[in-house]
């Protein structure tokens, strides 16, 4: 769906999550009314009505919205947190910052800069940022800044330093569109926002170089690509969206990464929009999609 910033003016995005109880739902549509504002999209979720977690995504169209946030806010930390949840509030018409990470593979990142000048992702992209010059010209033809950050051998810390220092204070989540790099736990608690990133179905079985000739010498029957959150495990982050492909004997090696590809562009713009469009509610170690 494309993005249209006008249907968003005056729109905001109320996540609530914590221990469930009656009275959740009242408080905060009353909240909502109280404010002045009206409902035009509500999810919801507890995984237990018993003492278990709940989950609410609350859309409300409310006039004049960026001067009453603060009074808004203000109600939101006596109503909402006496009762014990976090919370979260955005304006929906304000795009996220998003700076992308990538390597050497074009398709995911330029999936993602084709579908921004589409209007269907509401973010910005101050930059992308790369360890190699090989995508640079796609890049900047659609206007994007490029950024080429070298990053060889065992010790990434200059690197890991100089994309902080471009990132810092200037996006709002990082996005690594098969950025082929690890990043340290160091990294991820500097740069201090979500990290998305994707890739192929075939961890941990065909791990390393080459990953689907390795599944074609398999003959596997079916690829898929997973986008997650990172964390400092590797690719063990909460996951946001899964899709696969099925495959059969005819299919070449080429072939099969040609159709990961699709695969991977699809899960990790799906996984990038609902970020976006605060969908998506972190819980330990999976995550809540209101899709």
């Amino acid at each position: 769906m494309t993005v249209h910033n006008d249907a968003l003016r005056d729109r905001a995005c109320l996540i609530v999550h914590g221990p469930d109880h009656p009275g959740i739902v009242a408080a905060v549509s009353a909240l909502v009314s109280r404010q002045k504002g009206n409902i035009v999209a509500l999810d919801q979720y507890s995984d237990d009505a018993d003492g278990g977690a709940f989950f609410q995504r609350v859309v409300f169209h409310r006039p004049g919205l960026a001067a009453a946030m603060p009074e808004i806010k203000a109600d939101l930390a006596e109503t909402v947190g006496g009762l014990g949840l976090e919370w979260a509030l955005s304006d929906q018409s304000v795009p996220k910052r998003m700076a992308i990470l990538a390597s050497t593979s074009d398709h995911c990142v330029l999936e993602l800069l084709w579908r921004h000048r589409r209007g269907e992702l509401n973010v910005s992209i101050p930059m992308v940022i790369s360890n190699h010059t090989k995508i640079a010209e796609d890049v900047r033809s659609f206007g994007i800044p490029f950024f080429h950050v070298p990053s060889q051998g065992p010790d990434k810390s200059e690197a890991e330093a100089r994309i902080i220092e471009l990132l810092a204070g200037n996006v709002d989540v990082v996005v690594l569109a098969r950025y082929m790099q690890i990043l340290s736990e160091d990294f991820l608690d500097r740069v201090a926002v979500p990290v998305i990133n994707i890739h192929h179905s075939f961890l941990p079985a065909f791990i390393g170089a080459a990953p689907y000739r390795k599944a074609h010498e398999r003959g596997v029957k079916m690829i898929g690509a997973t986008s997650h959150y990172v964390t400092k495990d590797l690719d063990e982050g909460p996951i946001i969206e899964q899709d696969i492909a099925r495959v059969d004997h005819s299919v070449s090696a080429a072939d099969l990464q040609v159709r990961g590809a699709y695969v991977e562009r699809a899960v990790l713009s799906r996984a990038v929009q609902w970020h976006t469009e605060d969908r998506v509610i972190r819980h330990g170690n999976h995550t809540i999609v209101f899709a």
